[in-house]
């Protein structure tokens, strides 16, 4: 796959000056290795799409820096960065790998509870069920590739959403036919 700002006729010289994290291998220095031709055969077989955050594949990813990852990310997160790193937050994700160690193949990680709703999802915590507190209860949150980059909050719901058009005591006239159970 090709970067979009070189589908819509820049260089690629200028979209590698744009987005560095491209050009970077797993070390960080030297640029990526060309990508090998397919034969016929196995242009024929049925491909699943691969999860690319920001045009990097996740197997690159996984083994990239954190640094390296948090400057593909938006300016909200890389603004959060900056401003430093908790513990908490650190220790939850060594918790988190310390558990998907120990797990057998196939098997979901034992859930972590955690309070911090504020953490930014990054590609070490993939695989990892996570029970993210929403103010009542610790709802489980299976962590996927699609989810890189936002915060454990948002897949946590703090609120019950309001159903509307339903009678409750009170509400009207028609309210006093609701048999009661």
């Amino acid at each position: 796959r090709r970067h979009p700002s070189v589908l819509l006729g820049g260089s690629l010289s200028h979209t590698l000056f744009c987005c560095p994290y491209l050009a970077m291998s797993e070390e960080g220095s030297a640029p990526a290795p060309a990508v090998p031709e397919l034969s016929a055969h196995e242009k024929n077989k049925r491909s699943f799409r691969k999860f690319e955050f920001r045009g990097v594949d996740l197997e690159r990813l996984l083994v990239m820096k954190e640094a390296q990852v948090f400057t593909m990310f938006n300016s909200r997160q890389r603004r959060a960065r900056a401003r430093g790193i908790k513990q908490k937050h650190i220790a939850l994700t060594n918790r988190l790998r310390k558990v998907k160690v120990n797990v057998p193949v196939g098997e979901k990680p034992k859930c972590i509870n955690t309070h911090l709703r504020n953490k930014i999802i990054t590609p070490a915590m993939i695989g990892s069920v996570v029970g993210v507190y929403n103010g009542k209860v610790f709802n489980q949150v299976e962590v996927k590739p699609e989810m890189i980059g936002h915060y454990l909050g948002e897949f946590s719901i703090t609120y019950k959403p309001v159903r509307h058009g339903r009678p409750g005591i009170g509400a009207t006239h028609s309210s006093r036919f609701i048999p009661l159970k």
